[in-house]
């Protein structure tokens, strides 16, 4: 049984196609994407959803002068279309609280966030702050924004979302509860580190639909796909070969070689657009997405969903933060 609106909808459906059947809920919302410089994923969506009148789109990113970009690519097919720029370095949390802080002074309410943005299988390095920088940016960082603009959200008369982006890397690892950071890079593998982001961006839709549903709030994860964008770069044949290993090792199915069928990024973003806007999701909140659907049994880690892992990572990311953040 499918848990969204269009069960026709598949790995093959563009953001254009999501956006024009969903188009009288994204009508009038305020919409605010992180990761949003051109040809990445981000930008797509916003330009999938600025062709349905939404009343203000935000685009956030750590480069200001590529988020101009896409907003000057935005205004030049829908000039009717609000647009907004942030500049946001999940890197740093200093930062990460001077972004929401200037979103706290705006006068609108936030009706969906998507954080978007993300690093995949880096070589190992820290975040201003000393943590790990694939679990730091990925996840640590929209975790402090997202929550420092719950305000926002909550205020919504609309029913806010939050989206985040994870993807079927989560495979690679759960979290590493008694080593986060690989023993300070001494036992780094690339794409557990990924892995480890990817998880605990799944467990943190989980904790928020449990936290704050009652509250309004609904929260979604969800797996893009494989697309190539500008998120591979730090990547190499070599990369791929311990990837396969890793997948052997940990018994994945990945492992006997699963020809990957490509997507666009149009496609890519089709389900960023399913999660932010489809009203039959609102009966299911927390769920993980793949291919405009929830994503099959077999491509999601118990691991992932699980309600105590969720609560458990929560309290180890206000540690981090240095904040705790009561609903």
């Amino acid at each position: 049984m499918s848990i969204t609106s269009n069960p026709a909808f598949n790995a093959s459906t563009t953001s254009e196609e999501v956006a024009s059947a969903l188009s009288s809920f994204i009508a009038g919302r305020t919409i605010l994407v992180t990761g949003a410089a051109p040809g990445g994923l981000g930008a797509q969506f916003a330009k999938a959803v600025a062709a349905h009148q939404p009343k203000l789109v935000i685009l956030a990113g750590h480069r200001g002068p590529k988020l101009a970009e896409t907003a000057e690519e935005i205004k030049s097919v829908h000039p009717g279309v609000a647009t907004r720029t942030l500049e946001l370095d999940l890197v740093s949390q200093a930062q990460v609280r001077k972004a929401a802080a200037e979103v706290l002074s705006w006068p609108e309410p936030l009706d969906v966030l998507v954080n978007n943005a993300g690093i995949m299988a880096i070589p190992y390095g820290k975040t201003v702050d000393g943590i790990e920088q694939q679990f730091g940016t990925n996840y640590i960082g929209h975790f402090l924004f997202t929550n420092l603009v719950m305000s926002k959200l909550l205020a919504s008369s609309k029913g806010p979302r939050v989206v985040t982006v994870s993807s079927d890397g989560h495979r690679l690892s759960d979290i590493r509860w008694d080593d986060l950071d690989f023993q300070d890079g001494k036992v780094y593998n690339k794409w557990m580190a990924y892995g480890q982001s990817k998880t605990a961006s799944i467990l943190f839709s989980v904790e928020l639909a449990r936290k704050l549903g009652s509250k309004g709030l609904k929260a979604f994860s969800l797996h893009p796909g494989p697309i190539m964008t500008n998120l591979g770069r730090f990547i190499d044949p070599d990369d791929f070969a311990a990837l396969n290993a890793l997948d052997k090792a940990l018994g994945n199915k990945e492992a006997e070689g699963v020809e990957y069928s490509w997507k666009s990024i149009s496609q890519g973003t089709a389900t960023h657009v399913v999660a932010a806007f489809d009203p039959k999701l609102d009966g299911y909140n927390g769920a993980y997405l793949q291919d405009c659907q929830r994503a099959p049994d077999e491509d999601t880690k118990a691991y992932a969903l699980e309600q105590e892992s969720a609560a458990r990572l929560w309290k180890v990311s206000e540690k981090l933060v240095d904040q705790t953040f009561c609903y």
